[in-house]
């Protein structure tokens, strides 16, 4: 793939090259709460934080506690949260406990009888930016499940990533287009094109990250590996992924074996039998829930962030993903592609033909309700 498959996305590539800040990789969730924690703390003038779930518990106790003394500091501190994502989980207790110090706190897109479809829509992003000028976006929630110290053994297998500089700025930015509610807002990608960051805030956004998807997937004869916990191709997806292969590309899909959503396994592997007939390779992770969201694509390319390959992230939950060329940061998330591969498990098309009759039925029943998983 080259710069020239951004002219897709309606913004050309660009002939000057921006200085590559250092990106820091994350795949231990203690690793990156503490790191957040550190730069919430020393905040002097903004703190914008966005989560799918955030979680009322031991680990997101210490976030709630950060964020309010940042706040009686004269700190603006804004946090939004999904409104069913973070349902019974994130107190109204706790709410109201931030807001007297200061924090500002929306949740997003609550139930209403007057416009009931649009619950359907979920903030499934995690960012977090401090003043303006560091940022981290990827698949870790504000939950102890993604805690070692807190969860053990079983928690969860994540990835995010910390950016600072000009890519910070721009993820301000797409911070400030859902708390202002611009979401119909069109916006050119204003970075060059070796680091940038894509959301999917209106219809012609949408259509601009399932393109970037889409590049990524007509790597040539060389390396795609896809990272994902919710793998629920659609028809074009599939065949993507099976042209890639038959161009003789090493396509390796990793997916979780333990997955805490029984239905969307089942979808996932509907399309098994297409995928492995069509060359692409199949792993599952088997020591616990795997979240992470990555695409490297020839050690040259990289998505990492809040997207699953899936019919919601497609069509329904609003996402945001860093696309980067930065060889360090795609040769880091190789190593971990590479690193998870040991503890997973291939799955092999002739054994796959012999698989019991009751999980064939399971995986009907999770192909049926695909598009609303």
């Amino acid at each position: 793939m080259n710069n020239g498959a951004l002219t897709r996305t309606g913004t050309p590539p660009r002939a000057e090259v921006r200085a590559v800040f250092p990106k820091l990789v994350f795949v231990e969730g203690d690793d990156l709460y503490r790191d957040m924690l550190t730069r919430i703390g020393r905040a002097g003038s903004s703190i914008s934080l966005e989560t799918y779930i955030f979680h009322d518990d031991a680990l997101g106790r210490r976030f709630v506690r950060a964020l309010m003394e940042r706040a009686e500091q004269g700190v603006q501190v804004r946090l939004l949260v999904d409104a069913l994502g973070s349902m019974g989980i994130f107190s109204r207790r706790t709410e109201r406990e931030m807001r007297r110090t200061g924090v500002e706190v929306r949740r997003f897109h609550r139930w209403q009888w007057r416009d009931p479809l649009r619950y359907n829509r979920r903030y499934h992003r995690k960012l977090l930016v401090v003043d303006g000028r560091v940022a981290y976006v990827g698949g870790f929630n504000i939950h102890a499940e993604s805690s070692r110290l807190v969860s053990g053994t079983a928690r969860w297998r994540d990835t995010h990533v910390r950016f600072e500089g000009a890519l910070a700025r721009e993820a301000q930015d797409q911070f400030d287009i859902f708390w202002h509610r611009r979401w119909k807002e069109h916006r050119a990608l204003g970075l060059p094109a070796n680091d940038v960051l894509i959301s999917n805030h209106n219809a012609y956004a949408r259509r601009r990250l399932r393109y970037f998807i889409d590049d990524l997937m007509e790597t040539p004869a060389g390396r795609l590996w896809v990272s994902t916990p919710y793998f629920v191709p659609d028809r074009r997806m599939q065949q993507r992924l099976v042209d890639a292969a038959q161009r003789g590309a090493d396509v390796r899909l990793l997916v979780p074996n333990k997955n805490d959503i029984r239905l969307a396994r089942w979808a996932a592997r509907a399309a098994y039998a297409t995928l492995l007939q069509g060359g692409v390779r199949i792993f599952e992770y088997l020591p616990r829930m795997l979240h992470a969201k990555t695409i490297v694509a020839d050690g040259e390319w990289v998505m990492v962030g809040t997207s699953n390959l899936d019919y919601r992230s497609f069509r329904h939950n609003y996402e945001i993903n860093l696309v980067s060329t930065d060889p360090a940061l795609c040769r880091q998330l190789e190593n971990e592609f590479e690193g998870d591969l040991e503890e997973s498990l291939e799955i092999r098309a002739g054994g796959w033909r012999d698989r019991p009759w009751i999980e064939r039925l399971a995986e009907g029943i999770g192909w049926v309700a695909r598009r609303w998983l």
